[in-house]
């Protein structure tokens, strides 16, 4: 079910609590402004603000549109901000959509479609009550309270992801054999989608701070340099992050290349000792197999056993044993050997 919340906004910064937007923007009409926040709205909630509050129509229809990128759009009575929402939970990073429309003298908030991310009251009243003095000189300030409670959000979902990328360094180098290759395939996918959130939010800001929207006026245009300043920094440590990404990578790779390599090697030692046995013996069990057992004596006659036998023991014994040295000698002159000295 949808909560929407509406408040006046007086020239001391207090929130006063309001039944319906209308009643807001009636209220704010005699002093201060309105701040209409809406939660998961249906069209039939924003649609009324077109007449109300002549919020564009094209504004409502990109709040009511999930499937977009940061960006702001100057109306002639309204701006228009959509921005992300970080959240980084069990390895997951998703992003949610958060959109701000400010006129001259109202703001209005929407967000918790597709699992956005949206202030709850014992998240968002220390900050407000904290920038009450500010607060009640215009909707710039609201905007920009809110906008910095949004960024800080962000921080939390970026030290997270960074302690995330330092986890798998360890685990490469701790147990190459245990880990995964999709773990940095899943990183590097959620370092990306922040990188492109943040990169069209820095322009969003860059045109905040050289006074693009006339609703943000000169007193507030300081304070939203400071959050440019902040995603300025976020955007700098996605692009590391994703360089460290893949670092990791080709270390991942090339200390398995190693693994494989010195597997391979020992299996390669394994047949070389394997096939020089087999060559030793192979001229021995021809020759077993020819002049041994009955056709010995058919040839020397079984009288003669006592000598033909250990005689072709002996001749057996020193073949083998120049076959052995013929497979030395060629040992050492291999290229390979050469190579490798």
């Amino acid at each position: 079910m949808a909560e929407h919340r509406f408040f006046q906004v007086n020239s001391q910064g207090a929130l006063q609590p309001r039944r319906s937007a209308e009643e807001a923007a009636r209220s704010a009409a005699g002093g201060g402004y309105a701040w209409l926040d809406f939660r998961n709205p249906s069209p039939e909630d924003l649609k009324p603000l077109i007449e109300l509050l002549g919020v564009h129509p094209l504004s409502v229809d990109d709040c009511l549109d999930e499937a977009q990128i940061p960006k702001i759009d100057n109306y002639e009575t309204t701006s228009f901000l959509l921005t992300n929402s970080f959240c980084y939970k069990d390895g997951a990073f998703s992003t949610g959509e958060i959109d701000f429309i400010i006129g001259a003298h109202f703001l209005v908030t929407v967000g918790g479609r597709g699992g956005a991310a949206h202030w709850e009251d014992n998240e968002i009243t220390p900050i407000l009550r904290r920038e009450a003095p500010n607060l009640g000189q215009g909707p710039d300030f609201l905007l920009h309270a809110l906008l910095d409670h949004v960024m800080d959000a962000k921080h939390t979902a970026i030290d997270m992801m960074e302690t995330e990328v330092d986890d798998a360094e360890e685990s490469i180098i701790k147990d190459l054999s245990g880990f995964r290759m999709s773990r940095l395939v899943n990183l590097r996918r959620n370092i990306l989608l922040m990188r492109k959130s943040l990169f069209y939010e820095r322009e969003i800001f860059i045109k905040l701070c050289r006074r693009d929207s006339p609703f943000i006026g000169e007193k507030a245009i300081y304070h939203f340099r400071d959050v440019y300043d902040h995603l300025t920094k976020y955007y700098e440590e996605a692009e590391i992050y994703r360089e460290v990404i893949l670092s990791l990578t080709e270390m991942y790779l090339s200390m398995v290349n190693n693994q494989m390599s010195l597997t391979a090697n020992r299996t390669n030692a394994t047949v070389r000792r394997l096939t020089f046995i087999t060559t030793i013996f192979m001229p021995l069990t021809l020759l077993a197999g020819i002049f041994g057992m009955s056709e010995w004596s058919m040839i020397t006659g079984p009288s003669n056993w006592r000598i033909s036998y250990p005689a072709f023991g002996l001749a057996m014994a020193a073949i083998g044993a120049f076959t052995y040295m013929i497979l030395l000698k060629l040992d050492k002159k291999s290229p390979s050997k050469n190579k490798a000295g």
